[in-house]
Order: structure tokens, then sequence, then C-alpha cells
């Protein structure tokens, strides 16, 4: 049996994964989070052999939680099922400790094909993202500004090229407003960059934000 633990702040995905979950015999739900410190909690009473983890949720960056969960538990696989493209989180999250990573939009078949891939020692990217990973793991100079960023650096890179101002970012992140500063500085410092319209600029044009 492979027992299945869901990490999401939305309580209709979890849902609809433990139905799909319910299709199959060999399959469980071990349990399930909604938030990644309910998730490190959970993991430290509740077996199970692989998690499914979405990295959006509130609080601290996803890929940190992460990290932390492979600190404290190193052999139990994570599977990132993402809102966001593949080409924007997968190798960052790879990187990190996940054992594969695949988008909400994914049919079924191509989510259980993952978790028994990802449960037999495998790792988990369509086939074009690997193609893509493949290129970013080459060591070349002209590497897209938005590389040289941080995990955390970048999710704010992405909040800022989305609307949201340094005060509505610090309270969606659980941080200060002047951490959220501090962050903005680095990003444009590291993106020899001035203002904000230049970040959301560069955004755009690199589809960093839909």
């Amino acid at each position: 049996m492979i027992r299945v633990f869901i990490a999401d702040d939305h309580t209709i995905v979890r849902d609809g994964i433990k139905q799909i979950l319910k299709q199959f015999s060999d399959m469980a739900v071990a349990g399930e989070a909604e938030n990644g410190a309910q998730l490190l909690n959970s993991l430290r009473t509740v077996a199970c052999d692989i998690v499914l983890m979405d990295i959006s949720m509130p609080g601290r960056n996803g890929i940190e939680y992460l990290k932390d969960l492979k600190q404290f538990q190193p052999d139990l696989p994570v599977l990132v099922l993402s809102m966001h493209p593949e080409e924007h989180y997968a190798l960052r999250a790879l990187k990190a400790g996940a054992a594969g990573y695949l988008t909400k939009k994914s049919a079924t078949r191509e989510l259980i094909s993952a978790i028994r891939k990802v449960i037999g020692g495998g790792k988990y990217i369509n086939t074009s993202m690997a193609e893509k990973i493949a290129m970013e793991l080459d060591d070349y100079s002209d590497k897209p500004l938005h590389k040289k960023l941080s995990d955390r650096e970048f999710q704010v890179l992405r909040m800022i090229a989305s609307g949201n101002t340094v005060t509505e970012i610090a309270g969606e992140l659980n941080l200060s407003v002047q951490t959220i500063s501090t962050y903005r500085s680095r990003i444009l410092s590291k993106m020899d960059m001035k203002t904000n319209a230049d970040l959301i600029y560069y955004a755009v044009i690199n589809k960093l934000v839909e």
C-alpha cells in the first residue's frame, strides 16, 4: 500500500486528490496539511511513503519547507504538485530535494504515473522540462538575471511583478515590511535595476508572471 500525505492550502485540491487516490486499491491517504508548518509537525508522527506538496502555501517559502523536510526525513520522497509552470520552480524544487514536479493542470494518469515512478526511486519531470533543465545545468555566463536570485528573492520578485506592494507581500509571507524592503533592495542590486517598473517589465518579458 502506498501511503500518500497531501499538503495543500486549498481544501478543494486536497479533496480532489483524495478522490483520485480512492480509485486505486494500492494507494491510501496517510494524512493532510494546509500549510508547511502543519506538514512538518504531522510528519513527526504520521507514517507515509510519499508527500504530495504544493510550494505556494501560506507562510514561509515552500522551497524552504521542502529543504526543512528533507533535513529530518531525507529518504522520504516529495512530489511537488504546483500551480506554477515547470520553468518557474521545477529546477529550484529538484535542487531542494524534490523527487519530481508536475503542475495541477496534469491529467490524473500523469499524477499516478509520477507517484509510482517516485516511489520506485526515480525522478519525475515531463520531457520538455527535462530538456530545459539540461540547458539550465550548463554553466553559461549569459544566464537570465533572475537565476542569480535566491528562492525567497525570486518569490518576492514575482509578487512585486504581479502588482503587490511591499506591505501586501509582507502580510502574505508573514514577514516584516523592513524584511521585504531588504529583499527588494537585494533583487534590484543583483539584477542591476533601479525601480519596480524595471522589475515588472523584466518579469513580463521573461514570462515570470502570468
